[in-house]
Parts: C-alpha cells; sequence; structure tokens
C-alpha cells in the first residue's frame, strides 16, 4: 500500500496518478475522501494505520521537516520492518526517471532552471521538480528532465542521483528546517556523493575543502564567480545581455547546455524573459521606480538585490518568516551602503521587530507589519523626498525584497508579489 505524508503539490500528483493511496496531514481532522477514492486520515491515525500495513511504501511531502512526528515515526517503523520503505518523490520516481540534471542552491535555482530548459527546447527536455511540475506530472518519455531541486527534497533521497549537478552560492537559508547551516550545506552537496567517475557536478569554490566533495567520485568544477565560471568553459561574458544577479544563473545555464550538447547558443540564452517578482522594475503614475523582488525570500538575494540599486536611496520593505536566519550580514551591508544615498527599512511580517531592533544605530527603520502599511508609508515617504529641496535631486527606489518567506502573511511569495505592485499602482 502507498502511503502519503502531506498533501502538498507533490503529493497531490502522485495521489491522483496512483489512486487509490492513503494520505496523512497535520491538517486534516476527519477521515474523508478526494474525488480519486483516496483516503485522507489526520496525522493521529498513522500509527494505527501503520500496524496494518507492513509491507507500506510511504512517500514524505519534501516540505515536511525531519522533526516532525508524521516522519519520525515513519522512519522508525521502516528500521522495524524490513517490507516497507520510505522514499522522497525522486526516489519513488527512480525506476522511471529518464537522464536529470538538478539544479539547487540557495538563490537563482529558478531561473537557471528555466534558462536551461530554454536552451535545451531543440531536445525536448522538460523542467520540474520545486520549478512547479512535480515528477508525477512529467513526460518519463522525455530524454532529459531538468530539476530545480530544493534541499528538503535532497535530505530525503537515498536512491535517486542527477546525471549532471549544477550547484549555485549558498548562504544561510532554512536553518530552521535542517536545524544548522552545516546540515544544509551536507543536504546541497549530498548528489556529489553519487556521481560517477566522469559525471560532473559544477560548484561553488567556497566549498572545495568540504569532507564531500574530497568523497565524491565525479568530476568537480569549482568555480568564484561568474567571470571564473565563464573562463573555465570558454564562455564569453560579452556575449550574454543579463547582469547580476541573473549573470551568473546564464553562465550556469549556458555551462549545462554546452556539457550536455556541446552547444553554445548566446542568442537563444538572450531571448529569455525573466519572470515576474525577480528584480522586477515597474513605474507608477509619478514616475517613482519600484522593484518586486518578493522571490528574495533570503538575506543572500536581498544583498544581492540592494546592491544593484546602491546609486539610489533605498526604501526597503523587509520581512516575514525569516526561517532561524542570521541577519546581521544584511544589516553589516546596509552599514556600508548607508553612506551613498541611504536606506530605510519598512518591516513586516513575524519578525517586525527583531528587524527594527537590528536597525537601531544601523538604518532608519519603521514598524509597518503588513504589506499595505508598508507600501502606504513609502508613498508618504517617496512625497516626502519631493519635496525636501535639499534632497530632491536623490533618486529613490521603493523595493520589496523581504529576505524572508512569505507564508505568515500570504500564500506564496507571488501574492505577496501582486499585492506589492497593487498597492504601488492604487
Amino acid at each position: 500500500m502507498l502511503i502519503l505524508l502531506g498533501f502538498g503539490k507533490t503529493n497531490q500528483a502522485i495521489a491522483e496518478s496512483h489512486a487509490p493511496v492513503l494520505v496523512f496531514d497535520d491538517g486534516f481532522r476527519t477521515l474523508s475522501y478526494d474525488s480519486f477514492g483516496n483516503a485522507l486520515y489526520p496525522s493521529a491515525d498513522l500509527s494505527d494505520i501503520l500496524t496494518l500495513q507492513r509491507d507500506a511504501t510511504i512517500i514524505t511531502s519534501p516540505g515536511i521537516p525531519p522533526s516532525n512526528a508524521m516522519v519520525r515515526m515513519a522512519l522508525e517503523f521502516v528500521k522495524q520492518n524490513p517490507k516497507a520503505y520510505f522514499f522522497s518523490e525522486y526516489d519513488f520516481f527512480v525506476p522511471t526517471m529518464p537522464p536529470s540534471v538538478w539544479i539547487s542552491g540557495t538563490n537563482g535555482k529558478t531561473t537557471t532552471t528555466q534558462m536551461l530548459t530554454h536552451l535545451l527546447q531543440h531536445i525536448d527536455a522538460k523542467s520540474g521538480g520545486n520549478i512547479g511540475t512535480p515528477l508525477a506530472k512529467l513526460d518519463s518519455n522525455s530524454p532529459l528532465w531538468v530539476l530545480e531541486t530544493s534541499s528538503f527534497a535532497l535530505h530525503y533521497t537515498r536512491l535517486a542521483k542527477p546525471s549532471l549537478y549544477l550547484l549555485l552560492p549558498l548562504s544561510q537559508d532554512h536553518i530552521s528546517w535542517h536545524g544548522s547551516y552545516e546540515a544544509y550545506i551536507k543536504d546541497k552537496l549530498k548528489p556529489i556523493l553519487s556521481l560517477k567517475e566522469k559525471e560532473i557536478a559544477i560548484l561553488p569554490k567556497s566549498l572545495e575543502g568540504h569532507s564531500y566533495c574530497k568523497k565524491s567520485l565525479g568530476k568537480l568544477v569549482f568555480y568564484e564567480n561568474s567571470k571564473h565560471l565563464a573562463q573555465a568553459f570558454e564562455i564569453d561574458l560579452e556575449k550574454i545581455s543579463f547582469k547580476e544577479p541573473f549573470l551568473l544563473d546564464a553562465t550556469l545555464a549556458l555551462c549545462g547546455a554546452k556539457i550536455l550538447t556541446l552547444q553554445t547558443d548566446y542568442a537563444l540564452l538572450n531571448a529569455f524573459e525573466i519572470g515576474a517578482h525577480k528584480m522586477e522594475e515597474f513605474y507608477d503614475e509619478f514616475g517613482n521606480l519600484w522593484v518586486d523582488d518578493s522571490k528574495g525570500t533570503n538575506l543572500d538575494a536581498t544583498m544581492a538585490a540592494l546592491q544593484c540599486y546602491q546609486d539610489k536611496r533605498i526604501l526597503l520593505v523587509l520581512g516575514g518568516d525569516d526561517k532561524g536566519a542570521d541577519l546581521n550580514p544584511l544589516f553589516a551591508l546596509m552599514k556600508v551602503l548607508q553612506k551613498g544615498n541611504g536606506i530605510e527599512i519598512f518591516a513586516i511580517g513575524s519578525n517586525t521587530d527583531r528587524l527594527c531592533e537590528l536597525a537601531l544605530g544601523i538604518v532608519e527603520s519603521k514598524a509597518c507589519y503588513t504589506l499595505e502599511v508598508a507600501v502606504e508609508s513609502i508613498k508618504e515617504r517617496l512625497l516626502e523626498s519631493k519635496n525636501d529641496s535639499i534632497n530632491a535631486s536623490i533618486k529613490c527606489v521603493a523595493m520589496l525584497s523581504p529576505a524572508a518567506a512569505s507564508l505568515d502573511q500570504f500564500s506564496s511569495y507571488k501574492e505577496r508579489g501582486e499585492k506589492f505592485k497593487l498597492y504601488a499602482l492604487s
């Protein structure tokens, strides 16, 4: 019997294609059935059901942390029952998974995955994973899967392996989920332990001394930045139209395409369009520049965004669920940038008070708590700036780059970004 832990998008797709299955979720209160005949149980019923399913195949939703009671119970059950299995989504699809490229890192995973799939469209490559399409809905007859791979999925994966692994730079993220930054790094590096000789992984140079790199049998290529990576693969950065932070994404995608097809198609790469909510610029009716970087869900992404606009005064909407990350490096950067045209913080979300405390003595901050209040406060500040004869010449940018997840107040970073734009233009 197939048992699913959690009923997010990943497991919903598996339940649809493998019905009937048993589903357990912390959000279910009573037993019910969906339209496919799947039984939906409260998580508290898992223990009783497992006693009747000694040969169960259990698949966990990647977002459920290892500390979750269902996961702990399932792992203990598998230890005691040799015919039972505990799989990640990736492991479950090993028998039908075609050759695959896994793309991970802290920032840029989605863009790099989309760019590489765009470059490989002529071979009918399909993208999925964390990018939005669950593996259950991908075509197993495709010659190649390009998978945006989260640290959550990597943590639980034991059997599946990539044919090529591309890793973007790492910074503190999902610390509360993994337990520590070191554990996060280990999960991100886990795929290289399964690589065979001649199989390639492209990795940040900062990880070169890690024990996993020393154990790997694969061919590991390390890079410091876009320029260093381009030199390693004989790529001409002058022919790439993207600027940082997207330049590294583009360069890594081009490297992946060159490894797989021996082609370097700059024109096709430059035809790619960056998606919404990632450094997306727009202007209001008064000509003020706004930037929707709602996809900036960790401090590294926000630091990159701030550096892109350091020639302006930055009115920054910051905050949400920071996932336990150490935010001091972000405020250290702000202290440096404050010496230019300055930064003002409009704090929102569950870590509002923490942000305002960290800002003391470094940058001006305002506790707004909600996005709507933050945007209205920024509008007032923009009007004040235009009426200030001394500072009127300083150009401002109003930016949402929260360095935090959105689920404390929104259904997703997309909803957060859409509301930011709606409030700004209303």
